[in-house]
């Protein structure tokens, strides 16, 4: 392999990519009702919004951990995930703590990836979860 020195000569040695390292984002997204389509539609417009403004591919991805509040059980939200392709990443589902009086509905993620060390990670709530992180502008 051949690259250019800093005396501009090409010289052998080896390329270093760039540093990478570890990352996760969170999200959050409420869906319209306990019904697996429900469930699917939210939970894929939520991977779609999360990997796109974090520039992510599937091959980046190390996991991927969704909760749901206890009046979801129509349908697993890994499933949108695997709609989506990301057939390689291990996807859990669990659920949330049913905190009394807390948002009715809602499926969260945390999502495990390698990107260049200078990455920013955006996180991403979606409708009427962004009232669950308004703390995160950037999460908007």
């Amino acid at each position: 392999m051949r690259f250019v020195g800093q005396n501009g000569d090409m010289q052998r040695g080896r390329h270093e990519a760039p540093a990478q390292r570890l990352f996760a984002v969170r999200g959050a997204v409420q869906a319209e009702a306990n019904e697996g389509e429900a469930i699917l539609a939210a939970t894929e417009e939520l991977m779609r919004e999360l990997i796109e403004r974090n520039g992510m591919e599937p091959e980046a991805m190390v996991s991927c951990l969704f909760t749901t509040t206890d009046d979801l059980d129509a349908e697993f939200p890994a499933v949108a995930a695997r709609d989506l392709g990301l057939t390689t990443v291990p996807l859990m589902c669990c659920r949330e703590i049913p905190v009394p009086g807390s948002m009715p509905r809602v499926i969260r993620v945390m999502l495990h990836f390698y990107a260049p060390e200078g990455h920013q990670p955006v996180h991403v709530y979606v409708g009427e979860a962004q009232k669950l992180r308004a703390d995160l502008e950037a999460a908007q």
